[in-house]
């Protein structure tokens, strides 16, 4: 979503700085290169950009020639067309780096290629000198459209097929164009891009250095369970309309929330050592919303007993008949009350047709994707949490980046850079956290320091949210592999607590106060 500004700022306020004389040949003649099952629709010098005032890139892009092309197109089932659409943008600033951006969504749509995995960081990979592509991962349609996975090769493709192809041809076209090879291979990506990242190191351990995965939807097929166990509880307690259909958006009200997050920041937010509305020990944070329960009838001061009792539900996770987990507990983080919450969870319409994120991408995804066999006639709402649960599984083995199997990779010298919000309403910081545990113990004896996780209190999916969401991943991991400087923290900053720095502190380790100096200053906090 936050990139559709880029596309925009892209062709409207290019400025004369543009690529000289034989770079501008070199581009053009990208048009006329031949590969196998490769069309290169575009190659087109691109004058540099300058930065916008309330634009979210805040630096210079450089001139740079922009490839576009399809890999493998074809006609599918029920005559569809698909193929691997992809983006290439070559800076004539190149620091002989390649750069692989993750999409996000079910995917469907060519992001512009400028290195960025969200909009909290102004810095794209492009301005600082990587070669970057983008793919749609091998279909067309909205992020939230699933219509496409009625193809099995377009599954694939989606799954991580594309993300083989583009960075072969990538680096086929970097070649070609530079006169040279790449000297390093990077992975950035959040969400599903961050799904992707994990998938990249899997599947394809020696194509990247090193890849940055955010907030992973490494488990999506259960993160989709999930969905759909929090929006029947949400359903069974909001309001109804006059024929009776629940209106999801009112099971909480804006002041329900701003409740339990004030409850929140009463139980937690001194753990670390002051008080500043963020919740950085969060292992210690135990929080139980009965406390806000009502004594007697519902008030703007309390939560009814329905409204507590699902919050414990929906906070535990969903499970079947037998008790057993499906997909993962959550953090109580004082970014229950944020808009970004609440429009992935509860949304914000006033009628029975709900716009939460939950319902219109995840269910649409549990529906015409993540069960097998595909029922056109099956309705997620009426999910069957013992017989149902089990249909996932067939495209969780092949969409899910779970493996913990990473030893050429780690051999290699690979890094990961994990980072997620712990106010993360799609996927759950805590089982980002367990995988991370379960990787870093699966290769004990692979010998080496490489994986990292970091966790942003109060951020929400990929940014936003009460935090501090504006930090530099991709930096922090080309230092590391380039220059060997395992990053103990990363310094952070947002637009919700102006003036203010942190450092995130690579896990276990949380940001405690010193106990002197200014509390807005990253410099008198330490990682312990």
């Amino acid at each position: 979503m936050k990139l559709l500004w880029v596309a925009l700022m892209m062709g409207s306020y290019a400025i004369a700085q543009s690529l000289d004389g034989g770079s501008t040949a070199k581009c053009q003649a990208l048009k006329d290169v031949r590969i196998p099952d490769v069309i290169i629709n575009e190659a087109t010098p691109t004058a540099a950009v300058a930065p916008q005032p309330n634009q979210t890139v805040a630096v210079m892009l450089p001139p740079h020639c922009l490839v576009r092309g399809v890999i493998d197109s074809r006609t599918g089932v029920g005559g569809v067309h698909f193929g691997i659409t992809f983006e290439l943008r070559l800076p004539a600033n190149w620091e002989g780096r390649f750069l692989f951006q993750g999409g996000g969504g079910m995917d469907g749509v060519v992001r512009p290629a400028l290195g960025m995995a969200s909009a909290a960081n102004g810095n794209p990979g492009l301005a600082r000198g990587f070669a970057v592509a983008s793919t749609d991962a091998g279909h067309q349609g909205r992020p939230d459209d699933a219509s496409f996975s009625r193809d099995q090769q377009a599954r694939i493709d989606n799954a991580y097929r594309s993300i083989d192809r583009v960075t072969m041809i990538a680096k086929m076209l970097i070649t070609q164009y530079y006169g040279s090879p790449w000297k390093r291979a990077y992975f950035d990506g959040c969400s599903n891009g961050g799904r992707q990242g994990l998938v990249a190191a899997q599947r394809y351990p020696t194509y990247f250095d090193g890849v940055v995965s955010g907030a992973p939807a490494f488990r999506v097929s259960r993160a989709a369970i999930g969905s759909a166990w929090e929006t029947i509880l949400f359903r069974q307690i909001a309001p109804k309309d006059d024929s009776g259909r629940p209106i999801l958006s009112q099971a909480y009200s804006e002041n329900d929330l701003k409740l339990a997050s004030n409850a929140i920041l009463e139980k937690c937010d001194a753990l670390d050592g002051v008080k500043d509305g963020l919740v950085f020990n969060t292992n210690a944070c135990r929080f139980d919303p009965a406390v806000l329960a009502c004594k007697g009838n519902k008030t703007d001061s309390c939560l009814s007993k329905e409204q507590v009792t699902t919050l414990k539900k929906v906070f535990s996770g969903p499970v079947n008949s037998r008790g057993q987990t499906l997909y993962s507990d959550w953090p109580w983080d004082p970014g229950i009350s944020s808009s970004g919450w609440r429009m992935l969870k509860l949304g914000t319409s006033t009628t029975p047709e709900p716009n939460a994120a939950d319902v219109t991408l995840m269910l649409s995804g549990l529906k015409g994707y993540f069960m097998t066999p595909y029922d056109a006639s099956f309705d997620p709402l009426k999910f069957d949490f013992d017989k149902d649960s089990p249909k996932v599984m067939e495209t969780a083995a092949l969409q899910d980046g779970d493996w913990t199997e990473l030893s050429t990779f780690i051999d290699r010298g690979g890094k990961l850079l994990l980072y997620h919000g712990v106010a993360d309403p799609f996927f759950s910081s805590k089982d980002t956290t367990r995988y991370y545990e379960r990787a870093v113990a699966d290769n004990r004896g692979a010998g080496k320091d490489w994986a990292r996780l970091f966790l942003a209190p109060g951020m929400t999916h990929c940014g936003g949210g009460p935090a501090l969401d504006n930090f530099d991943a991709l930096g922090a991991l080309v230092d590391w592999v380039e220059k060997g400087k395992a990053p103990e923290q990363i310094n952070a900053s947002g637009a919700s607590f102006p003036g203010r720095s942190r450092p995130l502190c690579a896990y276990p380790k949380f940001a405690q106060y010193r106990g002197t100096g200014s509390t807005e200053d990253a410099a008198n906090f330490e990682c312990k």
